[in-house]
């Protein structure tokens, strides 16, 4: 019997390059669940090999400066995840010092109960391990959740640009803390 999602217990663990597997795959499903329905199959297919490609996952957990966080339920399965790293936005004041939260996702089936805002607060921890810096994300226009939790967290909407999904050129927003 599968447990209430909002009560399950769960962990969080850095990710290690032996994660890569697990980080591509979540990656591609979680990415997926939430996405899939704006974006034509071939623009999806050629996005996902991409972006939670095995080798550019490996590449992710291997980097230096990058940390991969799993969270993972009662039973180990991973559930979700962050990853933070140096910023690469496209915002003409982005300084070399400067942290992004790149991804942050938990399956449909274990949202709620503050999973998300544990691996949020997990990765916002890790970018801030000396006192505040600036931070900065990139967020779906039309990601109206996200952009209250994250203007709740001190983000205030300062740029945007264009995210392409294959040939789909999706609107982001660019949001900085600091």
């Amino acid at each position: 019997m599968n447990a209430d999602p909002t009560t399950a217990s769960y962990t969080i663990r850095r990710a290690t390059i032996d994660d890569a597997d697990t980080v591509s795959s979540l990656g591609a499903r979680t990415f997926s669940e939430t996405f899939a329905h704006l974006y034509p199959p071939e623009d999806l297919e050629t996005f996902l090999a991409y972006a939670y490609g095995l080798e550019r996952t490996r590449n992710d957990l291997g980097h230096p400066d990058k940390a991969t966080w799993l969270m993972e339920d009662e039973d180990g399965e991973a559930i979700g995840y962050a990853l933070a790293g140096p910023c690469d936005l496209p915002h003409d004041e982005v300084a070399p010092e400067d942290g992004e939260l790149k991804r942050i996702y938990v399956l449909k089936s274990h949202q709620g109960g503050g999973r998300g805002s544990a691996l949020l607060k997990t990765a916002l921890d890790w970018l801030e391990p000396a006192g505040p810096r600036r931070l900065w994300i990139g967020v779906w226009s039309e990601n109206f959740g996200a952009q209250r939790l994250y203007g709740r967290l001190g983000f205030e909407k300062v740029g945007e640009y264009f995210f392409p999904v294959g040939e789909t050129n999706d609107l982001e927003f660019i949001l900085r803390r600091g």
